[in-house]
């Protein structure tokens, strides 16, 4: 968010523009056109008579769920267990990165989503880092899921 004077120091200017990205992420069975609709109607009914909202889209994408019930999701999970020593589990997140329903829609194929990053990787913050060994030990694990889903 931002507005007014942007430098260092402070100004008792009130500002004459404001702006704001939003990005929404969706879960399953939620229609994105809807809330952006939703959003809009929510901004605009709170708008002062003097002030005027513009919206500008940046695209959107519908979430999907993942079947972690279907014997490929165990197959994935077993062999990423093998590789790191101890069980794969699922966190339910993902369904939102775009590519995942257009994948799913255009080849008709479930996506399997796993990440090899630690605790501290700080994941989409400024001061984010990625250990070597995790890109190593993330080949090796989709190898053998690789290997585990052509049996």
């Amino acid at each position: 968010m931002g507005g007014g004077y942007q430098g260092a120091g402070f100004k008792t200017v009130i500002p004459a523009q404001a702006s704001a990205k939003i990005s929404f992420r969706l879960v399953f069975d939620q229609d994105p056109h809807a809330i952006r609709r939703e959003f809009r109607r929510f901004v605009q009914e709170r708008l002062p008579a003097d002030c005027r909202a513009e919206f500008i889209e940046h695209g959107s994408s519908r979430a999907i769920r993942f079947p972690i019930e279907a014997a490929a999701f165990g197959k994935a999970r077993d062999a990423l267990a093998a590789e790191w020593g101890r069980p794969a589990f699922f966190i339910g997140g993902g369904g939102s990165i775009p590519v995942t329903h257009q994948l799913k829609q255009t080849l008709g194929m479930d996506v399997i989503l796993a990440g090899f990053g630690l605790e501290d990787d700080r994941i989409h913050s400024p001061n984010e880092k990625y250990e070597l060994e995790s890109f190593r030990r993330g080949i090796r694990s989709w190898a053998r899921v690789l290997d585990a889903l052509a049996r």
